[in-house]
């Protein structure tokens, strides 16, 4: 048998075609989309790389990739809306003036001395917490918490629910954690908070 010719550029330029680039790019998008830190580029990415495969299946006239794709491609635009609304409601109900009053019933104590981490950058993540009394250092960008502040709600919108930062006591104080899970559910047990909707 003769592999030579399988070498040559003749056979190598006849799979150089619009469709099989389209199929190329997808792929290339679809591996970056899995190597993606965070949820949004995780979409985004997926979105495009559906993109792609679905003008591959179209000019390559593949039913099953267009059948596929053609699913695919709206399916992760809705799950991208949904996330950013996600992180739209959770830093507005974090941020707002309610969020010590009505956190507060759902939360647990925490103590913490001075020099102790509270978490590190890369553990897993299913819980924030909010600053009752002392100070908390993110450590990788010199930002201190004070009293009120609400943290750790980044891990909650992260591929894989990982910290992005960590977090340092650095004057000895208390903290109020609650899970991801009941922050959510607490959300619509909540009369005051009821303008917010996670559905």
């Amino acid at each position: 048998m003769d592999l030579s010719s399988y070498a040559s550029w003749a056979f190598i330029s006849s799979f150089i075609t619009l469709a099989n680039v389209m199929g190329a790019i997808g792929g290339l998008l679809y591996i970056a989309s899995l190597s993606m830190p965070t949820v949004i580029p995780l979409r985004i990415a997926a979105i495009a790389s559906a993109f792609f495969f679905l003008c591959y299946g179209i000019l390559a006239g593949s039913f099953p990739a267009i059948f596929l794709y053609s699913m695919l491609l709206p399916l992760n635009a809705y799950r991208l809306r949904q996330m950013l609304q996600l992180i739209k409601k959770v830093r507005s109900a974090a941020s707002s003036d309610l969020s010590v009053n009505w956190l507060q019933p759902f939360m647990k104590k925490c103590k913490y001395r001075q020099g102790e981490i509270v978490f590190r950058k890369g553990d897993p993540a299913d819980e924030m917490f909010l600053v009752v009394t002392g100070k908390f250092l993110v450590s990788e960008i010199e930002v201190e918490l004070q009293p009120g502040q609400v943290f750790g709600e980044m891990g909650l919108i992260t591929a894989g629910f990982q910290r992005t930062q960590s977090v340092e006591c650095i004057k000895s104080g208390r903290l109020l954690a609650i899970t991801y899970d009941k922050f959510v559910s607490s959300i619509s047990k909540t009369p005051s908070l009821d303008f917010i909707s996670f559905d």
